[in-house]
């Protein structure tokens, strides 16, 4: 990429210049709004004092009961309010049948969890709450080489909230139902096209005190063999009265914590925010870049997701949420070293009005963030992948190109930095014919140098300048040459490079795999690195050395070098030849906590460049060039019709040449 950039520079000095200077402050200000360490500090702690507050709430919310499980007079006035629902278990006081009325009889109980595996996930499906209580996607680890876990009830839940006494499912405990009316297995595997379906009920207490099963509440899970995803229904029946009475919504409240699964935490925790996509449009996210961030989603939204760098959770509607509000926070201080941040969700699920029997379809999406599984799913999952999606000609170039060819070049069991390498080749036979045109351009400037220098020498003086410029631009028309075409084949070089940007640190494909003294083509080749705070050094470059980023570098001034005793000095502006050299030490400190498959794909093309360079001039003779040039001086100097019109025009109005 540093190579295109110097020789597009080159190619028009007096304006690409500043093509140059808005790249390099889109790339300053992309490390200047991410977050420093001081800033996630303090938002860390801010998050602790907030959940400090709330743990003094709960407890004095738990005294406040105690108080009242005391007060005989409050006691008979609960027992008369709640005398339509008589519970025969003498554990339940009038507290608990003041707090969850119908559902009093499954507010205890005891809690066992149901184990259903497919090929792809191990789920664990809790009484307690009746939902998923632990999902772990098999086949993947963390860097630490533990089992990737996505859900977990000691970090996340999933509920909703049914009346307005503040009753939630996740303190209820269900019973497990077989939909397929057999046995209930504790432990189930469902392999390839296989389904199983699984539910969790909870019935309400008749005026007697016992169950009444002709009414309840259910969770279906529906399980494929080889599937990510998972579909899962709210099911009621005679509940209305019951259940969120009165109400076109019931809400549901979803809550995790995101812990690091990768090996660069601080990247990780960059590409880890809430996704969502309203009813027919475009995928959207939170900030990224910020730790703390939240927005209410006051129309349709079809999906809510809890994204991390290379894994999320959906939560999938079919016929689309009401209205979700969504939320991120971080906490500096958490005693967790792994902790990033916590996710939140309130998400209006939509009731079907005096309806006996209701059905809510929804989906969970427990999976990796690879652009293959997400985008069989048609409905912008895959836009959660960072492929370029602001600017159409990059996620093209990497959804039409870059990925196919990639995932046909795994097919062949490779290891993936033969297959960077051998991407890279395929890319510089595409792009060939546009570097034999970039070096015949600069060629033909370079022959054309003698003459150039005697019209400088010509127009010394600093107020001749127009003049000089008039003389040059009338040598070029001259002799055939337009000193912007080397420019135009850069410019179509570009969004292929920054696709390529994009792509590498996306690529689910090279997490945790290694390539020579990199252990992991996804995040930075450490070869050594320290742990004390040195300053500028650790909070620009890193405290640690990445041996990919650094050969990149290497291999972008070697090539500098070279390119300048080959361009003629008076062609570049002064001072140009100097940032030429200094453009590879900025990036180097960029690029050393990216990833490695990305430096390495740019060494590789840095060098491919460089031999193409070779491969050319040997081939081409400039001593011809030069000829042909001077040919070119002999034939009249061809008109365009456009020229041609705007002399017609000027001749019509009396205008002289």
């Amino acid at each position: 990429m540093l190579i295109i950039l110097q020789n597009f520079i080159r190619m028009n000095k007096n304006t690409i210049l500043g093509f140059f200077f808005i790249f390099l402050i889109l790339i300053g200000y992309s490390w200047y709004i991410s977050p420093s360490e001081e800033t996630v500090q303090r938002q860390l702690a801010e998050s602790r004092r907030v959940d400090s507050i709330n743990n003094v709430q709960r407890a004095a919310a738990q005294i406040a009961d105690a108080e009242l499980n005391s007060d005989k007079v409050e006691q008979e006035a609960i027992i008369e309010n709640t005398s339509n629902y008589v519970v025969s278990d003498s554990s339940l006081d009038a507290n608990i049948l003041k707090k969850f009325g119908a559902f009093a009889a499954v507010s205890h109980g005891e809690e066992k969890e149901y184990i259903i595996e497919n090929e792809k996930l191990k789920l664990k499906i809790s009484t307690k709450g009746g939902g998923i209580s632990y999902a772990e996607v098999k086949n993947f680890r963390t860097y630490d080489t533990l089992p990737l876990v996505l859900f977990d009830s000691k970090t996340a839940s999933m509920s909703f909230l049914l009346n307005d006494q503040r009753v939630e499912t996740k303190d209820l405990y269900f019973e497990a139902y077989s939909k397929a009316g057999r046995p209930i297995d504790d432990s189930v595997f469902v392999g390839g096209k296989e389904t199983y379906s699984f539910a969790m009920r909870i019935y309400p207490s008749d005026s007697q005190g016992n169950k009444d099963k002709s009414r309840f509440l259910e969770f279906e899970y529906i399980i494929t063999g080889d599937n990510y995803m998972i579909d899962y229904r709210l099911n009621m029946q005679g509940m209305s009265d019951i259940v969120a009475p009165g109400m076109n919504d019931i809400p549901l409240y979803w809550n995790m914590t995101m812990n690091t699964k990768e090996k660069d935490a601080k990247q990780e925790i960059k590409q880890t925010a809430v996704f969502y996509r309203y009813f027919e449009q475009d995928a959207d996210n939170l900030s990224e870049m910020s730790v703390d961030d939240e927005e209410s989603l006051d129309t349709k939204v079809q999906w809510i997701s809890f994204k991390q760098q290379f894994f999320s959770v959906s939560l999938i509607a079919k016929d689309n949420f009401a209205k979700a509000k969504i939320s991120q926070k971080g906490d500096e201080n958490s005693p967790d070293p792994k902790f990033m941040k916590d996710m939140s969700a309130e998400i209006l699920v939509p009731l079907a009005n005096m309806s006996d029997m209701q059905s809510i379809a929804m989906n969970i999406y427990m999976g990796p963030n690879k652009y293959s599984v997400l985008n069989k799913y048609d409905i912008q999952l895959d836009r959660q992948i960072p492929l370029g999606w602001g600017f159409f000609l990059l996620h093209w170039i990497n959804r039409f190109a870059v990925i196919p060819v990639f995932e046909a070049l795994s097919h062949f069991g490779w290891n993936y930095g033969i297959i960077i390498l051998v991407l890279t080749v395929l890319l510089k036979l595409v792009l060939f014919p546009i570097a034999y045109k970039t070096y015949m351009s600069s060629a033909k400037m370079r022959v054309l140098k003698p003459e150039i220098d005697e019209i400088g020498e010509k127009f010394p003086k600093k107020e001749d300048a127009m003049k000089k410029q008039q003389a040059t631009m009338a040598l070029y028309k001259k002799v055939g040459v337009n000193p912007m075409a080397g420019c135009i084949p850069m410019i179509l070089q570009m969004p292929i490079l920054f696709a390529m940007f994009r792509f590498f640190p996306a690529a689910f494909e090279l997490r945790q795999q290694s390539f020579l003294w990199a252990d992991d083509l996804s995040s930075y080749d450490s070869i050594v690195s320290w742990t004390n705070q040195i300053p500028l050094v650790s909070q620009y470059y890193g405290n640690h050395v990445s041996l990919f980023t650094l050969l990149m570098t290497v291999s972008t001034i070697l090539y500098t070098r070279m390119n300048n005793q080959m361009m003629s000095s008076s062609q570049q502006m002064p001072g140009m030849k100097t940032m030429m050299y200094l453009m590879p030490l900025m990036f180097l400190g960029f690029f050393n906590n990216y990833a490695a498959g990305l430096s390495y794909y740019y060494m590789l093309a840095n060098l491919f460049t460089f031999g193409q360079m070779y491969l050319i001039r040997f081939f081409v003779d400039e001593d011809a060039i030069h000829a042909k040039l001077q040919e070119n001086k002999k034939k009249p100097v061809k008109v365009s019709n456009f020229q041609k019109k705007l002399e017609e025009m000027a001749k019509a109005k009396g205008v002289k040449r």
